[in-house]
């Protein structure tokens, strides 16, 4: 046990002595934080929460493709292990301890990203975060697996990174880790379940949703935490064991021992294993593969019933939206509302607001408020829509100094929290029962301590859903 808590301890320091080593481990994943905050600018109202279980994923294939295998092999060309071979320690734990080190430096990474999203662009903690350290191993568990066996495979460090490319790149542009699962062509979907990256994004994204019900694009509830991701913990689960079973057979001290012809077969079973899930996986959804999870916001207050009717019965609410009811909206009104008007006024960025010190830093406070504002956290997407945009509209009523920057926080907010067809949806159900649910009429836990009548709260409740609206259906350009 000393020898390989000591072994451990030597394996973590000279990685923090290499430069290399804390490039690739810490500032690749700072790097993959700030991107994609800056690319999926419509999350912006999630705090890149439908993005971390990307993010971490990418941090674990980092170094499993690279780090793991690049560590191994270098030192098994330069004789290390070969040497550990004459100590009094079992194969077995000196490996084990070479992979733990690694996991607690990829473990570290991972931290690194997740403090980063919350404290750089106030990204809510996870709701689950001991559940998030489990999915997080069973992930490590899986890909370290395969860089065991990249690393056995590997004649040279070069090598290690033609085989890591091999891996990673797939995984991340046609893997659902990199590209959202739900932004790839329907074919592709099925071929991303034969790559063990989708299944790490899915437990880890399971354990940072809100605690709510959520949606898919179609509508239909998706699960939430560890228990409801059961067969992606299986999936990672067999991928893994076949890569460490493949990885023990095929384990060699130096490279002057050549693979043996028989080894490859160890390489197929290890690949079998990603065919075998990814089959089962498709068998689970005949003909529809599963897209990737949308987030919307916890449940805090009672809705209509035609609103929370369940996926499975008749199409009711939102879901009975047709083509004809978004293309019957009437926006003829707008044109006597300009963005740039005393009445709903629109900001189309935050630069007017960024240029004046008091009410960037009141409308900064505001928008830290309503992302964990309760009436805009229900699991009913009419009315936590209605919630939301009757907060614009009472801000539009009472003047407020962001009168016109606050329905631009909301509307990102809004288009970061579901898909663009259920959005469209919504905000189609909304304008055509504006009578419905309940509206704010005043909020002063958001800094809004004036407001409006009720009518008048749903009349420009209205004008500012059909202003979303006509933006996400074409009618009117984002930059108008």
């Amino acid at each position: 046990m000393n020898g390989l808590l000591n072994h451990l301890v030597l394996t973590l320091r000279l990685n923090l002595r290499n430069m290399m080593a804390l490039a690739y481990g810490y500032l690749i994943p700072i790097f993959t934080v700030v991107a994609f905050a800056s690319i999926f600018e419509f999350e912006k109202g999630q705090r890149l929460v439908p993005q971390m279980g990307q993010l971490l994923t990418i941090c674990v294939l980092g170094g499993a493709c690279f780090g793991l295998p690049t560590a191994i092999v270098s030192e098994r060309e330069r004789g290390v292990w070969r040497r550990y071979r004459l100590l009094p320690a079992s194969l077995g734990s000196i490996v084990f301890s070479t992979v733990i080190a690694r996991y607690l430096i990829v473990g570290s990474a991972g931290l690194l990203e997740v403090l980063l999203a919350h404290w750089g662009y106030k990204m809510p903690w996870p709701p689950h975060p001991l559940q998030l350290v489990i999915a997080f191993t069973f992930s490590c568990f899986a890909f370290l697996g395969m860089g065991l066996v990249i690393a056995m495979v590997a004649e040279s460090v070069p090598a290690v990174q033609a085989l890591g490319q091999a891996i990673f790149l797939p995984m991340i542009i046609i893997g659902g880790v990199g590209v959202p699962l739900g932004k790839l062509p329907e074919w592709l979907r099925v071929v991303a379940h034969f790559l063990p990256g989708v299944y790490s994004v899915n437990v880890m994204q399971a354990c940072i949703n809100p605690m709510t019900t959520m949606f898919t694009a179609d509508g239909k509830p998706i699960p939430h935490g560890l228990p409801d991701v059961g067969f992606d913990v299986a999936a990672l689960t067999v991928i893994g064991v076949a890569a460490v079973i493949a990885g023990a057979r095929l384990f060699r001290w130096d490279n002057a021992r050549r693979l043996a012809r028989g080894s490859l077969p160890w390489v197929a079973a290890a690949l079998a294993a990603w065919a075998g899930v990814g089959l089962a996986a498709v068998a689970r959804v005949p003909g529809k593969p599963v897209k990737k999870f949308a987030v919307t916001q916890p449940a805090t207050h009672a809705t209509t019933e035609a609103e929370t009717r369940p996926a499975t019965a008749p199409a009711t609410g939102w879901r009975a939206i047709t083509d004809a009811d978004i293309g019957g909206i009437d926006y003829k009104e707008l044109d006597d509302l300009p963005d740039t008007g005393d009445v709903t006024p629109l900001a189309h960025d935050l630069d007017a607001a960024n240029g004046d010190d008091d009410r960037k830093k009141r409308l900064d406070d505001f928008t830290d408020k309503i992302s964990d504002w309760a009436p805009g956290k229900v699991d009913d997407p009419v009315q936590m829509t209605r919630s939301l945009i009757s907060v614009a509209a009472a801000a539009d009523i009472a003047q407020d100094p962001n009168e016109a920057e606050i329905p631009f926080v909301i509307f990102q907010i809004l288009k970061g929290g579901m898909p663009k067809e259920q959005l469209i949806k919504v905000l189609t159900y909304l304008i055509l029962h504006p009578d419905g649910g309940t509206v704010v009429t005043t909020a002063p836990e958001l800094g809004l301590e004036n407001g409006g009548p009720e009518d008048e709260i749903r009349a420009r409740t209205t004008i500012y859903a059909k202003k979303l609206l006509a933006r996400l259906v074409g009618k009117v350009l984002e930059s108008q």
